[in-house]
Parts: C-alpha cells; sequence; structure tokens
C-alpha cells in the first residue's frame, strides 16, 4: 500500500507513513490496530480523523485500483464509518488465503523488475472496471 501510494500518488516523505506504535493513545478504536503492527497511516494530518473527501479524485483511482488488487487484504479507513483515508489496515487474519496469495504476489513484486509499485496504470479501463466493481461490493466495516 505505502510503495504504490509512494510512486504512484505522491513521494513519501519523512514523517508521512506511521507503523507500529507503543501508545495507547488513540482517537478512534481501530486506530489501535498500530500497536500490533497491522495498520499504518500515510500523511495523519493531510488526512484526519472524521474528514472524507480529502482525496482528488484521480487520487481515489489509484486508491481504489491499489484496495482492489490488494482483493480485500486491506481494509481502508476513508471505507470507514467514521472515515480517516489516512488509515489502512489489514483486514484478513494472517492464516487466510487471500492474505497468504497476496504475501506470495507481493514477494513476486519484490524479486520481478517492472512489477508491483510504479508498474501499473490505474487509469487502464479494465483495471478502473475492476476496482469500481471491487468498490461496490459490499465491504465488511470495522466497528466504531
Amino acid at each position: 500500500m505505502a510503495r504504490r501510494f509512494h510512486y504512484e500518488l505522491a513521494p513519501l516523505r519523512a514523517g508521512d507513513l506511521h507503523g507500529h506504535c507503543t501508545s495507547r493513545d488513540v482517537s478512534h478504536p481501530f486506530e489501535s490496530n498500530r500497536l500490533s503492527g497491522t495498520a499504518m497511516t500515510i500523511r495523519p494530518h493531510a488526512y484526519p480523523l472524521g474528514v472524507a473527501g480529502g482525496l482528488y479524485p484521480a487520487e481515489l483511482v489509484v486508491i481504489r485500483d491499489i484496495l482492489a488488487e490488494l482483493d480485500g487484504t486491506v481494509a481502508w479507513g476513508g471505507d470507514f464509518p467514521t472515515p480517516k483515508e489516512s488509515h489502512f489496515e489489514i483486514a484478513l487474519a494472517p492464516t487466510h488465503p487471500k492474505t497468504k496469495r497476496m504475501a506470495r504476489t507481493i514477494r513476486d513484486w519484490n524479486a520481478s523488475p517492472g512489477k508491483g509499485a510504479g508498474a501499473t496504470d490505474a487509469f487502464a479501463p479494465t483495471r478502473r472496471a475492476r476496482a469500481t466493481t471491487f468498490a461496490r461490493r459490499k465491504q465488511p466495516r470495522r466497528p466504531t
């Protein structure tokens, strides 16, 4: 998620990415997933808790493409009832078949130049159709 954000939306700079933390001081319960290392925030001050619509339409196309490609293994805070567009978390158990498949896919991208982040055209018609269909499907929402 972070790698594609960096290459396809905007370069991440020092301080833009927040992952594992030990502070139990959270604004909303889903943010506690950072304690287990299963969530991250990208530019949290640009996309604060409770605010939707912070992304330009073209940026949203890329986010939706990434989420569709990850096939439900990552949940986006922008889809939560109390939105936080900077929040991304692992949505499935490590043993879930989709999680295992995505881990293999990402390992393949890392070992194969020209695959994965930076090599994807989120605006290709087939990818846009897939991302739109994926976004319309009823995704499980995290409790608020």
